[in-house]
């Protein structure tokens, strides 16, 4: 029986909890890169990468590993203004309490992710199968549910239930994403990689009329019911991206169904990240800013800021760095570049705000908020999607009737204050959440000033922890990306978002970049050998690379 006939069974418990930003929820130390700092190699090419998340970990872990097997010297500092490695991978502590950490950023990664996977292998990372104990999983449209099911029930008959209701759509769009996600992994291998122009490889893999489209529209092309994808596939665009099947791209729409053999890191998935960092022999400056970027006789002068721990005192620094990758989203970083730095500059994109909301509670839903019996059967793990009438005018606003995009029941904990069981949930929303809504959903009432509350208050809610983020672009069709290179040796990760934004592609492209780089380096190694002077091969613009056509 083909790996993904028990669709929903699997995709709906495991795929729910998505990217976003948060904390470092233990003590860290970083290692400070004062001016007078003497390096082992003072002719070694200086590297600065702007950001620890998973795209800025993965280049300085494959910078290291690439630079060492063709003999080039690097010295690579890491700059982050937080107090945390990981980026969209972090923790927190339920109730404040070190034992009980839970996801509050990217979630868990699929079997195809193979940097993540195999880092986890090497790094002696223990990974679990998912972070959600789902008893009944439901999918919601704001008045009805559309589908439920048991967690535990006979396979076959649920299974049968899926093809009776929808047909031959899941196994057609298995199929689908099947073929799709077959065609994007090729770019880990050559001739695809490394590549220096994401929308060339797109085009070279017949991923660009993937990504031209909506899922709706790629989903009806292949004759997969409209049922099935509103309200399946939707309900895991949501849950995954906060967007609908009418508005995101037909490649992120079939990363949604790619869900083999989901996993995460047990303590947390910032720790592959963190281990990156550890393995590569880089200088790593957290709590540290990069405020401008200039250039000077072909280097790029880095100056950052921090704070004294000691006085509160802000220190600033400046030192030159022969190539500069920022390894976040250039309109969030707050950088300060010279007038005419960048041949070219990102389009700005708008982003999902999304609202992640996490607290502890021993009350379970209340069925009349789903239009149900009293007494009747609640799930416990919602997904949403919409009812086949409602089609909103603005994809920015697509949370529709729902009004939220996902609810999960975690797991059981135990309130430290009062020694009973509670559940712990999470929730995505478009909006902050409300008391009110709150007290709808569980039918008691809920303190109005949820920052108040405390394990041992005796309210409903005995800890709260909410977070908005911008956690991934609206991923609306598009043909083409943006450069991986603003300009000669200033390197940009973030352009993959637009085309797939998970933990996976953000490292995919840091291992792409630390590999250009290195070829870089090795193409003016050979020049200065040649007789050609560095200054003028560091002037000189490399054309981008040539198609290749698909093996």
């Amino acid at each position: 029986m083909f790996a993904g006939c028990n669709l929903v069974l699997t995709l709906l418990i495991v795929s729910f909890v998505g990217q976003s930003h948060g904390f470092w929820p233990f003590t860290v130390s970083a290692t400070t890169d004062a001016p007078d700092t003497v390096y082992a190699d003072a002719g070694a090419k200086r590297i600065a990468i702007i950001g620890a998340g998973a795209a800025g970990s993965s280049t300085a872990y494959y910078l290291e590993q690439f630079a060492n097997n063709s003999g080039v010297a690097i010295n690579v500092t890491v700059f982050e203004r937080n107090s945390y490695v990981g980026g969209r991978t972090t923790t927190v502590n339920a109730y404040g309490n070190p034992l009980e950490p839970v996801e509050l950023g990217a979630s868990i990664f699929v079997e195809v992710n193979a940097i993540l996977k195999n880092a986890s292998h090497e790094f002696g990372l223990h990974a679990t199968e998912s972070g959600t104990e789902t008893e009944i999983l439901g999918i919601w449209n704001g008045k009805t549910f559309v589908y439920t099911q048991k967690e535990g029930g006979w396979k076959y008959w649920d299974l049968a239930k899926l093809f009776w209701k929808y047909g031959l759509a899941p196994y057609r769009t298995q199929r689908l994403m099947q073929t799709v996600v077959g065609k994007f992994l090729k770019l880990y291998e050559f001739p695809f990689f490394p590549f220096r122009s994401l929308s060339d490889r797109a085009l070279d893999l017949d991923l660009i009329s993937v990504t031209a489209q909506t899922g709706q529209e790629l989903l009806a092309k292949n004759s997969i019911g409209a049922s099935f994808a509103t309200d399946i596939v939707q309900a895991s665009t949501r849950v995954n991206y906060g967007q609908n099947i009418a508005s995101i791209h037909g490649l992120e729409t079939m990363v949604c169904m790619a869900i083999e053999g989901a996993m995460q890191i047990e303590g947390g998935n910032w720790q592959i990240f963190d281990s990156m960092l550890k393995t590569s022999n880089t200088t790593t400056l957290l709590n540290t800013a990069v405020d401008a970027i200039s250039k000077t006789n072909g280097r790029y002068n880095i100056k950052t800021s921090s704070e004294d721990s000691m006085t509160g005192e802000t220190l600033t620094n400046e030192e030159p760095f022969d190539t500069v990758v920022l390894a976040a989203p250039l309109q969030y970083s707050d950088l300060k570049l010279e007038k005419g730095l960048l041949k070219h500059t990102p389009d700005e994109i708008p982003y999902v705000k999304l609202h992640v909301t996490l607290f502890t509670t021993n009350k379970t839903f209340s069925p009349s908020f789903f239009n149900l019996t009293t007494g009747a059967e609640v799930p416990t793990t919602i997904l949403t999607t919409l009812p086949v009438d409602e089609v909103p005018e603005d994809p920015t606003k697509g949370v529709g009737s729902p009004g939220f995009f996902s609810i999960s029941t975690l797991r059981q904990v135990i309130n430290p204050a009062t020694l009973e069981q509670e559940y712990l949930y999470k929730i995505f929303s478009p909006e902050k959440l409300t008391s009110e809504f709150l007290s709808n959903l569980f039918g008691t009432e809920i303190p109005k000033d949820l920052s108040a509350v405390k394990a041992d208050s005796g309210e409903a809610i005995t800890w709260y922890y909410p977070k908005v983020w911008h956690s991934y672009p609206y991923e609306f069709p598009r043909v083409t990306f943006e450069d991986l290179e603003l300009a000669r040796g200033f390197y940009y990760t973030s352009g993959i978002e637009s085309f797939i934004s998970t933990m996976e592609t953000s490292a995919l492209m840091g291992m792409n970049v630390a590999q250009l780089i290195v070829n870089d380096y090795l193409q003016l190694l050979e020049e200065k050998a040649e007789g050609e002077t560095p200054a003028q091969a560091i002037l000189e613009e490399k054309p981008k690379n040539e198609h290749v056509e698909e093996l």
